[in-house]
């Protein structure tokens, strides 16, 4: 077949502007459908099971932020791979110890350079490994030795990966003693891992080193560290809210922690035992898109009022 001098040019032109198109637009016009949603720059999301996962890709590096757990960490290293052509991850960022953020670890690591977490991250992996493997039902098979990081930093750390500057900060006691708050300067887009829980009850971990006073003062210190127009990417999020948001977003789960040691402070103040407490129900006032309160925010909160 023979084609036409302006046929071979139309094509060709059409052939270009099929390979700038946007990687959602190549999955719509019948491509594999692409797992990873661009949130702005080279950086964005996947979602699977587990805690919200974040990417920077571009020509010449990879970075993940967390890794979930290892059927939906191979889902999403498929999905990265796709995209890079089985180049080398540069690093694999955990923000924090718990399972649902490395327990992928094993099937990244293969691919990783590095791992990367604060300082206290593999302490904290190990000890929850070794109340898990003491609290296991008789006969059940030993958990899997956690994979860790490599790559370990104390109170901040900075590097140029690619066309990226990727920036880690640890402020101290919040949802655990090891929470990472990931920034990516260029794209000016913040991973939060589990500091933030978007209008859902957050998981508080006292054995982990929680502290939700302190988690209180993490969230303005993030906010004010940050540009308004920052995109904040959310470890979790209730049903009806996206796991990316704002400034706005930040500061309502920095409200809803005040409110929560408030509300059971006050329960503390009438007498009311802890036994009676943890059992409150109804809605936390002025959070009603949480739903009922439960026992575990409320256990924890009252456990560090009274310590």
């Amino acid at each position: 077949m023979t084609i036409s001098r302006r046929g071979f040019l139309q094509s060709s032109a059409l052939a270009v502007a099929a390979s700038s198109l946007p990687w959602r637009a190549l999955g719509a016009q019948g491509a594999q459908p692409d797992l990873l949603t661009l949130v702005r720059g080279t950086v964005g999301t996947f979602t699977g099971s587990g805690g919200t996962i974040g990417w920077h890709i571009d020509t010449a590096s990879t970075v993940v932020v967390d890794s979930q757990f290892p059927a939906s960490a191979k889902t999403c290293l498929d999905a990265v791979n796709g995209r890079t052509s089985a180049r080398a991850i540069d690093y694999l960022v955990n923000t924090h110890h718990h399972g649902d953020h490395t327990g992928g670890n094993g099937v990244f690591r293969p691919a990783a350079t590095h791992i990367l977490a604060h300082a206290n991250v593999p302490r904290l992996q190990r000890e929850a490994a070794a109340r898990a493997a003491k609290n296991a039902a008789p006969g059940a098979p030993a958990p899997a030795e956690p994979v860790v990081a490599d790559v370990l930093f104390d109170t901040t750390w900075k590097q140029a990966v690619g066309s990226e500057v990727i920036a880690l900060a640890y402020y101290g006691a919040a949802h655990t003693s090891g929470d990472a708050v990931v920034t990516f300067e260029k794209a000016n887009v913040v991973h939060m891992g589990d500091l933030v829980f978007n209008r859902r009850h957050p998981v508080i971990d006292r054995p982990g080193g929680a502290s939700i006073a302190h988690w209180v003062v993490v969230m303005e210190q993030v906010a004010r560290a940050h540009a308004a127009d920052t995109i904040y990417i959310f470890g979790h999020a209730g049903p009806t809210f996206g796991a990316t948001g704002s400034r706005a977003d930040l500061l309502h789960h920095r409200d809803y922690l005040t409110a929560l040691l408030e509300f059971v402070r006050a329960q503390i103040a009438t007498g009311a035992p802890r036994e009676t407490v943890i059992r409150i129900t109804t809605p936390l006032p002025g959070f009603p898109d949480h739903g009922p309160l439960i026992e575990r925010v409320l256990t924890a909160a009252y456990d560090e009022l009274t310590a």
